[in-house]
């Protein structure tokens, strides 16, 4: 019998596992080279490694996070049966120490892949996997509601940028040359600004209040895709008036891992 995971501390696991239960797994994704089972693998490896760091640090014996290849490099070798159990698995696995993690401070910060996320925020980041390669899976058009609807919720966008901010701008800062700068603001309406600024040495990325000119306008759930290198399937959900040039360093710099 398999171990059940909470869909109340994971709302949107059943509609991911729907998603890719609805396609073949050599099908291809939104994300670039990516098919259906490339994408399994990569939730299998998440779930691992988030429940392995968050529970060797309530154990009393942090480990350092993984790469990739690593924790994925196992899970490769796996047919597609095998595959699918060990991502359920692991989840279950995750789903158990994230509930242990109820138990301590909730703002206790645990070290993770050169930064640290306080204790919630390890399933929080896979509620976000679960989002954003459910969308690679489906698109716009063929979106589940409760993805769709998590894509909207400003938690996505807070955790996007406190959690995650800085290594989803590392890929596009490495394009900027010597003495480039970039500064834009991100904005929903009703909503804070997220600021970005990068040059050549750093990056930083964060909330702010909704003052001056906007560098682009968008939806909540098209700006979250923005983040993390995506790009929404409607082209005028996004707009901007500060022309080709900059809009268009904005978006290189916003390439994702």
């Amino acid at each position: 019998m398999k171990r059940q995971i909470d869909t109340d501390r994971f709302p949107e696991w059943q509609p991911f596992v729907d998603a890719v239960q609805q396609r073949r797994p050599d099908a291809g994704t939104w994300c670039e080279a990516w098919t259906v089972r490339d994408i399994v693998i990569h939730q299998a490896g998440n779930a691992e490694e988030l429940a392995r760091v968050l529970g060797a640090h309530l154990d009393g014996e942090p480990v350092g996070t993984r790469s990739f290849e690593e924790r994925e490099a196992p899970l490769r070798a796996l047919n597609d049966a095998d595959l699918w159990d060990a991502l359920h698995d692991r989840m279950a696995t995750l789903n158990e120490v994230a509930a242990a993690g109820d138990e301590v401070p909730a703002d206790t910060d645990v070290a993770w892949t050169g930064r640290t996320m306080k204790v919630p925020w390890f399933a929080e980041h896979m509620r976000e996997e679960l989002v954003l390669h459910g969308w690679d899976i489906t698109g716009d058009r063929d979106i589940p509601a409760a993805l769709q609807a998590a894509l909207d919720q400003p938690w996505m966008t807070t955790h996007s940028v406190l959690a995650v901010g800085r290594p989803l701008l590392a890929k596009g800062a490495k394009q900027l040359r010597a003495g480039e700068r970039i500064e834009a603001r991100l904005r929903v309406p009703g909503a804070d600004d997220v600021l970005l600024i990068a040059d050549a040495d750093q990056t930083s990325i964060g909330l702010a209040d909704s003052e001056g000119p906007a560098t682009l306008e968008t939806d909540a759930a098209a700006r979250v895709l923005l983040l993390w290198g995506r790009r929404p399937g409607d082209p005028s959900r996004i707009c901007s008036r500060v022309g080709p040039e900059t809009l268009g360093r904005v978006r290189r710099l916003l390439s994702g891992y």
